[in-house]
């Protein structure tokens, strides 16, 4: 599903380039279920953002269901994330004028999905989520963990080939974040490939796989052992 092939991401400053990932090879293969770890810095949230195509690699090949991604026009690039990629960022990124609904809502307009369609997969997600009360509040009337699972249901309610997600749980307490990782192994389980940054070693024992990046680069891929 994703190849990433010499893969650098630096910053030129007048006297040097400042690398943020190094030369990352890596392959993910539909149904995997990877999770990135390492230390503040390592360059996590970078590579999640380039898998993702919010961020552009400075140097090295990217290919996703065989399309070439370093080489292919932003609207094409666009494309493919709309169709195929579900994001749960760290800090949430709800649209603030929104309620619940029409947050969770959002990712399915772009789609163009009919309407009793689109009504009737946000009301299954409001329902996983027990947040069917909740559904006209605005994000600010919600706590951290409430933002957090419109953002977890906002991303997957399109059902997406591959979800992406940065620290998902860090703003959950012990309960909710069991859930969430419950939710994700059954997602995987659906044939959802999923890729998560956590520092949780035991959600990373949710997945089959774990890579280690330190200071900007792959230093261990290993399977998690079941």
């Amino acid at each position: 599903m994703i190849e990433l092939k010499e893969i650098d991401k630096y910053i030129e400053s007048r006297f040097q380039r400042i690398f943020i990932l190094k030369g990352i090879n890596l392959t993910v293969n539909e149904g995997d279920f990877l999770t990135i770890m390492g230390p503040s810095g390592a360059g996590k949230s970078t590579l999640l953002n380039i898998m993702g195509m919010l961020e552009t690699a400075s140097e090295g090949e990217y290919h996703f269901l065989n399309q070439p991604v370093h080489s292919i026009k932003e609207r094409q690039k666009s494309e493919l994330h709309k169709n195929y990629i579900g994001y749960i960022f760290q800090a949430y990124h709800l649209i603030d004028e929104l309620t619940v609904y029409e947050n969770i809502e959002t990712p399915l307009l772009y789609k163009s999905i009919k309407g009793a369609e689109r009504k009737s997969m946000v009301a299954e997600m409001l329902d996983r989520f027990q947040m069917v009360a909740k559904k006209d509040l605005f994000p600010e009337q919600l706590s951290g963990g409430q933002q957090q699972l419109v953002g977890i249901a906002r991303a997957i309610v399109g059902n997406p080939k591959l979800l992406l997600a940065d620290e998902p749980t860090g703003n959950l307490h012990t309960e909710q974040g069991e859930e969430i990782m419950e939710i994700f192994k059954k997602l995987n389980k659906e044939g959802m490939t999923i890729i998560q940054v956590t520092h949780s070693e035991k959600n990373a024992q949710y997945g089959n796989r774990i890579v280690r990046l330190k200071d900007g680069a792959i230093i261990s891929d290993e399977k998690v052992q079941s």
